[in-house]
């Protein structure tokens, strides 16, 4: 049911216009709509209907006289005429509407009272209830088929009017409308033939005088009808069930319907509109469900007084009513945020009253809220989250209920107006939502707002003109970039035609052009991405690319031939921001386009050397200034010390530009970008020798005057600066990233020749440095060395040895190293202190060794190296400091070894060298192969029960032919070796077999010897086979050394064992017969040395004959 509108229907545009004047503009004011200048706050649009120079206060007059009067009135007439209770639930008093209208509407008291007269004399509306019947779900089925034919009858009764009726009836009845008031007054649904499950959709407008004890009533009955006694018979045949209804309907009167229930409502318990199912409730009858019927209600006004607003129609009013509110609303709203499109209780009441009594549909009220609101979000601060509500409600509506025509197009301009003012916005979104978190969130919202717009059937069916959201936000931002990039222009356009004012207006231009393209990918892109499926970046990015390299290629051209250092600097800030832009095309979602900055690096060219040459020389000026200031001392101590000084740091950090320039230029072709390398790092090196060099001239300087302790302290940390110099050095490589620089040029630059030339020069450099260290170091050392030779051989003075213990006599030396090796390892960071262990380790080795060779007296000579031994032991232990010092690997060296050889040689006594000599000669008898002299076969074994050495010979073979003859006549002799511990034990010898090469001998002979004799270092059997001569000296056929241990018995477990318990089965053993070697052993020429001892020499006498007679290495 559509409502009838009164007086012609205006937009509403002049009822909206509020006067400049108005406060609320101080309090939500936004940026100007885009017809304005960027920049400017958006205020009200100048919708000037009067001349100029009209007096605003005038102006203000003639706009409450005209727009906000009526408007009041109507309101104070809704107020006075007002029927339900509100939605909201919360009720609010006439006193309470009439305070929140006056202050929205900023009336006087006098204006307030004079309105309130003028509406108190207007005529009464006629009021009304307007009933729509929707449908009637489960109702009871009065025919026989079980269904029922269905309808309602409504009316509005008074409480005098119903108890009048029930009191006039002679006996109870079912009906209380038909009987209470005339049938004028009753409205009648139409009838719904075999159902109950009943659909109307029917509305009726039923009028009453007062809510106050008044009510609506709807009954529904079952249409009955005549019917033949046929048609009857035939129901009853095909439904037996049907017959108690059938006898029913023969007791009620002919034609009489049947009751299906009744809705009883107070109109003063109702809202001002109402949408629920009731139950049908009985009369007379009880039945457990009678079913539920759906009702739509509102009360509204009929006959309206015109004279309020001049004929205006509701629609207009209840535009200008919300816009009212609204601006009221948000006038008072404190903080900044935008309005969420929810006014007051007091507000919301009387605009669900004044639409209710107009019958104002739902479509037609968001209808109003969509043109308000869109209108206020083009002056001041309205979230777009109300305009998407109102957009999804006019969605809604769209296809429930046909719009009048003048709303129709008053919807289509809205919709279109706004799409085209949210573009200007979009164009102008740099400005309008800043890249912060609220900003695209709004943003976000706008957005979606444009693409409901255009997904709306209303815009749809009201523009028929193709229009594409995706194109005109792509071309609107574009547009956007190109205004802005004007603007932007304009701001830093220099003031004079001075060179270097052009390039710093190029400078500021450029960095908010980065700063741009940062915003859009980081923050824009995902924005318009997801709701509109636009690459903005990608189209900004293009836009700009093309924009900024003419500016760019404009500007450069002035300075062809005018390239100067001033320039060239301010060159560089335009280089590092273009390189920054460049490096941004990665994000690029389309690249078919060819990018006008590709090359942007060749306008550069002439203004790299330039640049290089200001890195080095201030890199250079730095460093210089850094070594002057430079006192040489530890940079921090402590528990965590920094030993180099302060000018090692400020090295390090000098250089860091130089390798940041090579990050910063990532110069793009692969041959030039080699030859820059080569520079940097030939730059570095520089820089790295220099400073070396400064150094020295530094140390030399503060040490003139200085202590011997400072200068030394002074050159520790020298040589902590030059290892700190050579860390850095080699990492330089990586920081430069050469593999990096040696995959790109691979295609240009050879692999040797780029080895040839980048890593020769860090080598060099790095050459420098060692030698320099190296020196350093050998300083410190020199004076270490010089002390260590004193101390040893102030030790081992012969005249000292009896007056003191070996520990004493080191004490001294070991005191002296502990404290300089401390203090060394205080003041040098550990790769120095182990270069400086290293050489003061093996200079002392070869003092040791110097000394220990130097004496070649006899007298105390086991004692002293024994001093010598035990001192190379604590320097041992002193170097290696538990692992925290050198390593073994690098302590045991050559050197080392040689001289702990002698001195344990030389530390033994004469007994323990003839063991030594006896245990190798034992070795040489294992390791010896073949029978090359013959051989000698034995039975030996050993009774522990009565320690008895039993050694039986049974042959020799192979024997050497000795005489003339070509024989010999050989005997055995057997002697148990070394004598100082078998010295009781007498020389055993074989019969004589002449002429035999291969004697049978098969003679035994026992020694009594205990077992600790036979299990002594050394202790073996010496077989000796000898020819005899009768007038000369037997001749010498060979020897054999059998290690005792090696017999049965002797060899086995302790005490308990097996072998004590028995004795041990012999053992035959075949041993060869060797001949000692003719070169000079070092055991024998020490043993001969030891002239003092008789026994010695007599062994050492018996060892060089057997060597005499010898026949080995004669050929």
């Amino acid at each position: 049911m559509q409502p009838i509108q009164n007086g012609p229907t205006t937009t509403g545009e002049d009822l909206l216009r509020p006067p400049e004047n108005r406060d609320y503009t101080k309090h939500r004011q936004r940026q100007a709509s885009p017809a304005r200048k960027l920049g400017r706050t958006r205020r009200q649009k100048d919708r000037r209907d009067f001349k100029e120079d009209e007096n605003p206060e005038e102006k203000a007059r003639r706009h409450k006289e005209q727009e906000l009067k009526p408007l009041y009135k109507e309101l104070l007439y809704t107020i006075a005429h007002k029927l339900g209770k509100p939605a909201s639930g919360e009720v609010y008093s006439d006193t309470q509407l009439h305070r929140y209208i006056r202050e929205g509407f900023s009336m006087t008291e006098a204006e307030d009272i004079s309105l309130k007269e003028k509406v108190k004399t207007t005529e009464p509306p006629v009021y009304c209830l307007m009933a729509t019947v929707k449908e009637a779900k489960g109702i009871l089925g009065k025919d026989i088929s079980g269904f029922s034919d269905p309808y309602c009858l409504l009316t509005i009764l008074e409480d005098e009017k119903a108890s009048r009726t029930r009191r006039s009836r002679p006996k109870p009845h079912k009906s209380i409308v038909k009987d209470a008031v005339s049938d004028e007054e009753i409205h009648q649904t139409d009838i719904k033939k075999q159902t109950i499950n009943p659909i109307w959709n029917q509305t009726f407008v039923l009028e009453f005088e007062d809510t106050a004890g008044a009510s609506f009533h709807l009954e529904m009955w079952d249409k009955d009808e005549e019917v033949s006694l046929a048609h009857k018979l035939e129901e009853f045949r095909t439904n037996f069930h049907g017959l108690k209804r059938m006898i029913k309907d023969a007791k009620k009167d002919k034609g009489e319907d049947d009751f299906l229930g009744i809705v009883v409502l107070k109109l003063q318990d109702l809202h001002c509109t109402e949408d629920n199912w009731y139950a049908l409730e009985p009369r007379t009858e009880t039945y457990p469900d009678r079913g539920k019927c759906h009702l739509q209600l509102k009360f509204i006004h009929k006959e309206r007084d015109g004279t309020l607003s001049a004929g205006r129609s509701a629609y207009v009013n209840y535009c200008g009513i919300l816009q009212q509110f609204v601006h009221s609303h948000i006038s008072k709203q404190q903080g900044n945020a935008p309005w969420k499109g929810e006014l007051c209780g007091e507000g919301q009441t009387l605009l669900e009253l004044y639409a209710t009594q107009n019958d104002l549909s739902p479509f037609l009220q968001d209808l109003a809220k969509w043109v308000a609101y869109s209108k206020l979000y083009q002056s001041l601060e309205v979230d777009s989250s109300v305009l998407f509500q109102q957009l999804t409600s006019i969605e809604y509506h769209w296809h429930q209920q046909e719009l009048p025509y003048q709303q129709k197009q008053e919807l289509g301009d809205s919709l279109h107006g706004f799409l085209q003012y949210g573009l200007c916005l979009v164009s102008k979104y740099r400005d309008i939502f800043p890249p912060t978190q609220n900003a695209t969130r709004r943003l976000h919202t706008l957005l979606r707002v444009l693409v409901q717009i255009c997904k709306t059937r209303a815009f749809q069916k009201l523009n028929p003109a193709q229009f594409d959201l995706h194109n005109e936000v792509s071309e609107a931002v574009e547009a956007g970039t190109q205004e802005w990039f004007a603007i932007k222009k304009g701001l830093h356009q220099p003031m004079t035609k001075d060179l270097s004012e052009t390039l710093s207006a190029l400078s500021m231009l450029i960095g908010e052009v980065q700063e741009d393209i940062t915003h859009n990918k980081d923050v824009w892109n995902s924005v318009f991405s997801s709701v509109v499926q636009l690459d903005v970046f990608t189209i900004i990015y293009l836009k700009l690319d093309s924009l900024l390299a003419g500016e760019v290629k404009d500007t450069l051209s002035l300075l062809e031939g005018q390239m100067e250092q001033k320039l060239a600097n301010g060159l560089f800030p335009i280089y590092l921001s273009l390189q920054a832009i460049h490096k941004d095309k990665a994000y690029l979602q389309k690249r078919g386009k060819k990018l006008q900055l590709i090359d942007f690096h060749e306008d550069f060219r002439d203004a790299l050397p330039y640049w290089l040459n200001t890195a080095f020389s201030t890199t250079e000026d730095r460093v210089e200034r850094a070594v002057q200031v430079d006192q040489l001392v530890p940079l921090q101590t402590g528990p965590v010390p920094i030993k180099h000084s302060s000018s090692a740091v400020d090295l390090v950090a000098c250089i860091q530009p130089i390798c940041k320039l090579w990050e910063q230029l990532s110069w793009p072709d692969p041959e030039e970008a080699f030859m820059l390398m080569v520079k940097l790092t030939e730059d570095v090196c520089k820089i790295v020798v220099t400073y070396c060099r400064m150094l020295k001239v530094r140390v030399r300087e503060l040490s003139e005057n200085s202590d011997h302790g400072s200068a030394i302290n002074m050159l520790c940390v020298v040589v902590n600066d030059l290892e700190h110099l050579r860390s850095v050095l080699t990492r330089l490589p990586v920081q430069l990233n050469w593999a990096g620089l040696q995959e790109r040029t691979h295609h240009v630059i050879g692999e040797s020749q780029f080895h040839n030339t980048l890593p020769s020069q860090v080598q060099h450099t790095q050459g420098v440095l060692n030698r320099e260290i190296r020196s350093a170091v050998e300083t410190l050392g020199k004076q270490l060395n010089t002390d260590i030779e004193t101390y040893v051989r102030s030790m081992s003075t012969r005249r000292r040895i009896p007056s003191k213990s070996t520990e004493d006599a080191v004490v001294p030396l070991m005191r002296y190293l502990e404290k300089e090796l401390q203090y060394m390892n205080e003041n040098l960071v550990q790769e120095n202190f182990n270069s400086l262990l290293t050489p003061l380790w093996t200079n002392s080795v070869k003092i040791l060794y110097q000394v220990a060779t130097q004496h070649q007296q006899q007298e105390g000579l086991v004692v002293f190296c024994r001093r010598l031994q035990y001192t190379l032991q604590c320097l041992e232990q002193c170097f290696h400091a538990d692992g925290n010092g050198l390593p073994m690997d690098t302590l045991h060296n050559d050197d080392y070894k040689t001289l702990k050889a002698h001195l344990t040689l030389n530390s033994l006594s004469s007994q323990q060298l003839i063991e030594k000599y006896m245990e190798r000669k034992v070795w040489e008898q294992k390791v010896f192969s073949g029978e090359k002299y013959g051989a000698v076969t034995l039975l030996a074994s050993y009774r522990r029960s009565d320690q008895r050495l039993r050694v039986e010979v049974l042959n020799a073979a192979n024997l050497l032919p000795m005489d003339s003859n070509g024989s010999s006549d050989p005997f055995v002799q057997l002697c148990l070796e070394p004598r100082h511990v078998f010295a009781e034990v007498e020389l055993r010898s074989t019969v004589i077999k002449s002429c035999d090469l291969n004697p049978l001998f098969d003679e035994s002979f026992e020694f009594l010897v205990s077992l600790e004799q036979c299990q002594s270092p050394g202790a073996c059997l010496v077989v000796t086979v000898l020819d005899h001569d009768t007038l000369r000296v037997d001749d010498f056929e060979g020897e054999a050394f059998l290690a005792l241990k090696a017999i049965p018995g002797i060899g086995g477990g302790g005490e308990g064992s097996a072998e004590t318990q028995t004795d041990a089965s012999p053992a035959q053993i075949r041993l060869p017969l060797i001949h000692p070697k003719g070169c000079d052993e070092s055991l024998l020429k020490l043993l001969e040395s030891r002239k003092g001892e008789k026994d010695v020499q007599a062994f050492v006498k018996k060892r060089r004959q057997r060597e005499k007679q010898s026949q080995e290495g004669i050929q």
